[in-house]
């Protein structure tokens, strides 16, 4: 069997930082196909690349287009991915077969690690990541996340897991596949939309510099997979855990009443938190993402030097 040449297609700003040696920052595409309604999700994506900017590394948006993994998307094609309907939502398990027949496709947290990795870029900056979903013990619904943080060597800035999720379980599941699950300058494991779970995280630490170490200390011991750091919501942004978790529960309900299920229960529930809370989610979603930019971009910096 012959094996074909990945096919990674660089943009001009990204290859000139990877020339360089500059610090890059991995940045999904679902916020954009998938987390958030237009002209936010453009608006958030053009504000996520700048925040990177503005904090000292380089932004690379990474989807599939054009049979192609794009590793940093020009301000067109940004604008195409946010107007884009039915765009494949891509994890692992079909990333390939979005490449093999040339389709568009937007990358989960998962398949962005697979191709940041690829890419040789070493931090990525999301919202929040997937994981124990709940009722899993039926279902079976655990994200692809998080095989993905035990095996592929990217550190993921996020904050936290998603509210949605059965919390205690995705900690568990974490544990057990051996991720280091760090709070940064917290002791509390954060909520996405809110600063602490109610659970505490496993690690903390205040230091991206120490972050970047840990991450280069993994690589030195021979461990497969990367780090979650947990990076809670700018406090004036954030939304209280009792307040979101009776419209979660509802939320819920709906989708089961609904028979919304695989990757279709996030999207779903996520709107309907939009639509509960009168769009206060997308306002904390917006400002989650850009403060894990930041930080990532620090860690970026840090592994650089």
């Amino acid at each position: 069997m012959t094996i074909p040449a990945l096919p990674l297609n660089f943009s001009a700003e990204v290859a000139a930082a990877r020339a360089a040696g500059d610090p890059v920052v991995a940045l999904e595409s679902t916020i954009i196909t998938h987390g958030m309604p237009f002209p936010q999700n453009l608006e958030t994506a053009r504000a996520v690349e700048q925040e990177v900017r503005r904090a000292g590394a380089v932004p690379a948006t990474i989807a599939v287009m054009g049979g192609a993994i794009r590793v940093g998307l020009e301000d067109g094609d940004l604008e195409r991915l946010a107007h884009a309907k039915d765009v494949a939502k891509l994890s692992r398990a079909d990333l390939a077969v979005a490449l093999a027949r040339g389709a568009t496709g937007a990358t989960t947290v998962a398949a962005t690690m697979i191709c940041a990795a690829r890419a040789g870029i070493h931090v990525f900056a999301t919202g929040g990541v997937g994981g124990v979903h709940k009722g899993a013990e039926d279902s079976f619904d655990i994200s692809a996340d998080l095989h993905e943080l035990a095996q592929t060597p990217v550190t993921v800035v996020a904050a936290g897991a998603k509210a949605i999720l059965d919390l205690p379980k995705t900690l568990e599941v974490l544990e057990t596949l051996g991720v280091p699950v760090i709070a940064y300058q917290q002791s509390a494991f954060p909520a996405f939309w809110s600063r602490d779970s109610g659970l505490a995280a496993p690690l903390e630490m205040d230091d991206p510099a120490m972050i970047a170490k840990s991450h280069r200390m993994r690589h030195a011991l021979g461990l497969p997979g990367g780090q979650l750091v947990a990076n809670p919501i700018p406090e004036k942004d954030e939304i209280a855990a009792s307040a979101l978790a009776p419209l979660i529960a509802q939320a819920q309900s709906e989708a089961a009443q609904q028979g919304i299920t695989g990757k279709s229960v996030t999207p779903f529930l996520l709107q309907r938190l939009f639509e509960l809370t009168e769009g206060r989610t997308l306002v904390a979603n917006i400002a989650l993402v850009l403060n894990n930019a930041r930080l990532a971009a620090r860690i970026a910096r840090a592994m650089a030097d």
